[in-house]
């Protein structure tokens, strides 16, 4: 019954994932430099109808509550700021890749982007109360930890035809047992054909077991907690259900609080919903 897909065809479809636009790499390029001149981050999004929309709409947005209209690309950078435009193209870029309908895992549209947002806030939000200096790449660890998901989308569909039903055990156990690979460990393959930093494609590697992570451990760590979390809250959770297993050394290693995983659910259910408020002209599927 397993499918004959060998390591190169997997990796082959993850290399055939679309690359982030152009304007977008441009000005998170610039937006790491800490003494960057917005103006030249503006320039870059300027000359991109989508992400000018976005930056204008979320300036002007009641959230900011200011008493003019925000009407110019500049004028919208400088409301927002290099933290909030940054946060803002990683979401809409990602939500183009992970916001439409994957019935192989049973996610209908917008579920899995819910879900990558909700890993980027909660395991930003852990390292940020721990005053911990990485909060930038933690956010986008989360963001793209379930990438590999992608390529294995349409497979999934086939084994399960195949079968003829639902198979039990998770999904994870399922692309392991089928494909001899799981999406963590594809997700990290496409990190590295995207070119991310080590410690990204560490985390997305072992965010599912981060005791078998030897680096980053800590990054590792939060990524896997904020995951559960948005597994308890039921976000971009399949047929498997809570099949998750929290790892105990996890919580050990960030000195995490029974207490913290209520605040940390109501910090990342405020955020999404602003997030989708601000994208959802962008992510369909809500």
């Amino acid at each position: 019954m397993a499918m004959k897909v060998t390591l190169e065809q997997l990796i082959r479809a993850a290399g055939e994932l679309p690359p982030m636009p152009q304007a977008a790499q441009k000005a998170l390029q610039l937006i790491r430099d800490p003494e960057v001149n917005m103006g030249e981050v503006a320039a870059v999004l300027a000359v991109d109808q989508v992400l000018s929309g976005l930056v204008l709409r979320m300036a002007n947005s009641a959230f900011y509550g200011l008493p003019g209209r925000v009407v110019t690309v500049h004028q919208a950078v400088m409301v927002l700021g290099s933290n909030a435009v940054r946060d803002m193209l990683l979401a809409s870029t990602v939500a183009g890749y992970l916001s439409r309908p994957l019935p192989g895992y049973a996610l209908p549209g917008g579920a899995l982007w819910r879900h990558a947002l909700g890993v980027a806030i909660g395991a930003r939000w852990i390292f940020e109360k721990r005053r911990w200096k990485g909060t930038d790449e933690v956010y986008y660890a989360g963001l793209l930890c379930d990438i590999g998901k992608l390529p294995f989308e349409k497979l999934l569909r086939g084994v399960q035809a195949e079968a003829g039903e639902w198979l039990h055990g998770s999904f994870l156990e399922m692309e392991r047992q089928y494909f001899g690979i799981d999406h963590a460990l594809l997700g990290a393959e496409i990190g590295r054909r995207w070119h991310l930093p080590d410690e990204l494609i560490t985390a997305i590697a072992h965010h599912h077991q981060p005791a078998t992570a030897s680096q980053y451990r800590e990054m590792v760590a939060a990524v896997h907690v904020a995951d559960a979390a948005m597994m308890m809250l039921g976000v971009g959770v399949g047929v498997d259900g809570l099949r998750y297993r929290l790892e105990g050394e996890a919580l050990d290693l960030l000195g995490f609080e029974e207490s913290e995983m209520e605040e940390l659910i109501r910090q990342v259910t405020d955020q999404i919903y602003l997030a989708e408020l601000f994208l959802s002209d962008r992510a369909p599927g809500w």
